[in-house]
Protein backbone atom coordinates (compact mmCIF):
# COMPACT_ATOMS: atom_id res chain seq x y z
CA UNK A 1 0.00 0.00 0.00
CA UNK A 2 1.18 3.12 -0.55
CA UNK A 3 1.54 6.17 1.35
CA UNK A 4 1.55 9.87 0.63
CA UNK A 5 5.09 10.07 2.10
CA UNK A 6 6.11 8.14 -0.87
CA UNK A 7 4.86 11.46 -3.41
CA UNK A 8 7.69 14.12 -4.17
CA UNK A 9 6.93 17.02 -0.92
CA UNK A 10 5.83 19.37 -3.42
CA UNK A 11 2.99 16.70 -4.78
CA UNK A 12 1.88 15.40 -0.96
CA UNK A 13 -0.65 18.11 -0.22
CA UNK A 14 -3.01 18.29 -3.79
CA UNK A 15 -2.39 14.31 -3.25
CA UNK A 16 -3.66 14.37 0.41
CA UNK A 17 -6.40 16.69 -0.79
CA UNK A 18 -7.33 14.59 -3.79
CA UNK A 19 -7.36 11.22 -1.47
CA UNK A 20 -9.19 12.60 0.95
CA UNK A 21 -11.92 13.94 -1.21
CA UNK A 22 -12.58 10.67 -3.37
CA UNK A 23 -12.48 8.90 0.04
CA UNK A 24 -15.44 11.03 1.18
CA UNK A 25 -17.18 10.88 -1.79
CA UNK A 26 -17.35 7.38 -2.45
CA UNK A 27 -17.77 6.92 1.22
CA UNK A 28 -21.28 8.76 0.51
CA UNK A 29 -22.04 6.40 -2.11
CA UNK A 30 -21.41 3.28 -0.63
CA UNK A 31 -24.64 2.11 1.14
CA UNK A 32 -24.19 1.06 5.04
CA UNK A 33 -23.09 -2.38 5.74
CA UNK A 34 -21.54 -2.93 2.38
CA UNK A 35 -18.11 -2.78 0.51
CA UNK A 36 -17.04 -2.40 -2.80
CA UNK A 37 -13.71 -1.40 -4.58
CA UNK A 38 -13.38 1.31 -7.07
CA UNK A 39 -10.92 2.09 -9.73
CA UNK A 40 -9.05 5.58 -9.70
CA UNK A 41 -6.27 5.43 -12.64
CA UNK A 42 -3.30 3.13 -11.27
CA UNK A 43 -4.92 2.85 -7.52
CA UNK A 44 -7.85 1.18 -6.05
CA UNK A 45 -10.17 2.40 -3.23
CA UNK A 46 -11.43 -0.05 -1.08
CA UNK A 47 -14.23 0.93 1.04
CA UNK A 48 -16.36 -0.59 3.66
CA UNK A 49 -19.40 1.20 5.16
CA UNK A 50 -20.71 -1.21 8.57
CA UNK A 51 -24.26 -0.86 9.63
CA UNK A 52 -23.75 1.80 12.11
CA UNK A 53 -22.46 3.71 9.60
CA UNK A 54 -18.50 3.67 10.77
CA UNK A 55 -16.63 4.03 7.45
CA UNK A 56 -12.31 3.26 6.52
CA UNK A 57 -11.05 3.28 2.80
CA UNK A 58 -7.73 1.92 2.28
CA UNK A 59 -6.02 2.82 -0.88
CA UNK A 60 -3.43 0.31 -2.72
CA UNK A 61 -2.12 -0.83 -6.06
CA UNK A 62 -4.38 -3.45 -8.38
CA UNK A 63 -1.82 -6.24 -7.24
CA UNK A 64 -2.48 -5.72 -3.42
CA UNK A 65 -5.28 -8.54 -2.65
CA UNK A 66 -9.03 -7.02 -2.89
CA UNK A 67 -9.65 -9.53 0.11
CA UNK A 68 -6.90 -8.23 2.42
CA UNK A 69 -7.32 -5.06 1.61
CA UNK A 70 -11.06 -5.86 3.15
CA UNK A 71 -9.85 -7.77 5.97
CA UNK A 72 -7.86 -5.07 7.36
CA UNK A 73 -10.51 -2.22 6.77
CA UNK A 74 -13.20 -5.07 9.25
CA UNK A 75 -9.74 -5.42 11.79
CA UNK A 76 -9.64 -1.73 11.95
CA UNK A 77 -13.09 -0.70 12.10
CA UNK A 78 -13.85 -3.37 14.96
CA UNK A 79 -11.08 -2.35 17.26
CA UNK A 80 -11.95 1.45 16.52
CA UNK A 81 -15.12 0.46 17.35
CA UNK A 82 -14.23 -0.57 20.11
CA UNK A 83 -11.61 1.73 21.78
CA UNK A 84 -13.76 5.03 20.72
CA UNK A 85 -17.49 5.08 21.69
CA UNK A 86 -20.18 5.46 18.79
CA UNK A 87 -21.45 8.22 21.06
CA UNK A 88 -18.15 10.20 20.35
CA UNK A 89 -17.76 9.52 16.59
CA UNK A 90 -20.09 12.69 15.18
CA UNK A 91 -17.62 14.81 16.95
CA UNK A 92 -14.57 13.53 15.68
CA UNK A 93 -12.14 15.63 13.17
CA UNK A 94 -10.38 13.03 10.70
CA UNK A 95 -7.35 15.01 11.02
CA UNK A 96 -7.49 14.73 14.58
CA UNK A 97 -8.63 11.30 15.39
CA UNK A 98 -6.06 9.28 17.93
CA UNK A 99 -5.62 5.84 16.66
CA UNK A 100 -2.14 4.60 17.13
CA UNK A 101 -3.45 1.44 16.50
CA UNK A 102 -3.71 2.49 12.81
CA UNK A 103 0.11 2.74 12.56
CA UNK A 104 0.88 -1.58 14.06
CA UNK A 105 -2.04 -2.05 11.22
CA UNK A 106 -0.35 -0.81 8.14
CA UNK A 107 2.99 -2.26 8.76
CA UNK A 108 1.76 -5.26 9.44
CA UNK A 109 -0.37 -5.52 5.86
CA UNK A 110 2.67 -3.75 4.02
CA UNK A 111 3.55 -7.75 3.08
CA UNK A 112 -0.32 -9.50 2.02
CA UNK A 113 1.31 -13.04 2.56
CA UNK A 114 2.71 -12.33 5.76
CA UNK A 115 -0.63 -10.35 7.18
CA UNK A 116 -3.42 -12.90 6.04
CA UNK A 117 -2.74 -16.66 6.24
CA UNK A 118 -5.29 -17.72 3.28
CA UNK A 119 -3.01 -15.66 0.85
CA UNK A 120 -0.08 -17.25 2.27
CA UNK A 121 -1.97 -20.95 1.30
CA UNK A 122 -3.55 -19.44 -1.80
CA UNK A 123 0.14 -18.61 -3.27
CA UNK A 124 1.71 -21.90 -1.50
CA UNK A 125 -0.71 -24.05 -3.35
CA UNK A 126 0.02 -21.72 -7.11
CA UNK A 127 4.20 -22.63 -6.24
CA UNK A 128 2.84 -26.03 -5.83
CA UNK A 129 0.44 -27.00 -8.41
CA UNK A 130 3.90 -25.34 -10.79
CA UNK A 131 5.81 -27.78 -9.57
CA UNK A 132 3.66 -30.57 -9.85
CA UNK A 133 3.06 -29.80 -13.44
CA UNK A 134 6.55 -29.70 -14.56
CA UNK A 135 7.45 -32.96 -12.62
CA UNK A 136 4.07 -34.50 -14.59
CA UNK A 137 5.47 -32.80 -17.63
CA UNK A 138 8.84 -34.24 -16.95
CA UNK A 139 7.41 -37.83 -16.17
CA UNK A 140 5.51 -37.52 -19.10
CA UNK A 141 8.14 -36.92 -21.67
CA UNK A 142 9.83 -39.77 -20.09
CA UNK A 143 6.90 -41.87 -20.46
CA UNK A 144 7.49 -40.82 -24.28
CA UNK A 145 11.10 -41.83 -24.26
CA UNK A 146 9.63 -45.50 -22.65
CA UNK A 147 7.35 -45.69 -25.59
CA UNK A 148 10.09 -45.30 -27.72
CA UNK A 149 12.53 -47.80 -26.52
CA UNK A 150 9.33 -50.37 -26.28
CA UNK A 151 8.62 -49.84 -29.87
CA UNK A 152 12.36 -50.35 -30.94
CA UNK A 153 12.49 -53.22 -28.94
CA UNK A 154 9.82 -54.79 -30.57
CA UNK A 155 11.33 -53.37 -33.64
CA UNK A 156 14.69 -55.64 -33.07
CA UNK A 157 12.73 -58.65 -31.57
CA UNK A 158 10.87 -58.91 -34.76
CA UNK A 159 13.97 -58.43 -36.63
CA UNK A 160 15.91 -60.91 -34.65
CA UNK A 161 13.20 -63.22 -34.94
CA UNK A 162 13.73 -62.95 -38.86
CA UNK A 163 17.20 -63.32 -38.64
CA UNK A 164 16.35 -66.89 -36.86
CA UNK A 165 14.16 -67.70 -39.59
CA UNK A 166 16.67 -66.74 -42.13
CA UNK A 167 19.58 -68.12 -40.31
CA UNK A 168 17.82 -71.32 -40.02
CA UNK A 169 16.85 -71.83 -43.64
CA UNK A 170 20.53 -71.11 -44.51
CA UNK A 171 21.63 -73.73 -42.53
CA UNK A 172 19.09 -76.34 -42.91
CA UNK A 173 20.61 -76.33 -46.75
CA UNK A 174 23.55 -77.41 -45.10
CA UNK A 175 24.73 -80.54 -43.61
CA UNK A 176 28.01 -81.27 -41.52
CA UNK A 177 27.98 -84.39 -41.45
Amino acid sequence: MKIVKSFSFFQRTSVQEFMSFFCKTIVERTIPASRQSVKEGEYLCHVYVRADNLAGVVISDHEYPSRVSHTLLTRILDEFAEKVPSSGWPDLQENRVAFPQLNVYLSKYQNPREADALTKIHEDLDETKIILHNTIQAVLERGEKLDDLVSKSEGLSIQSKAFYKTARKTNSCCSFS
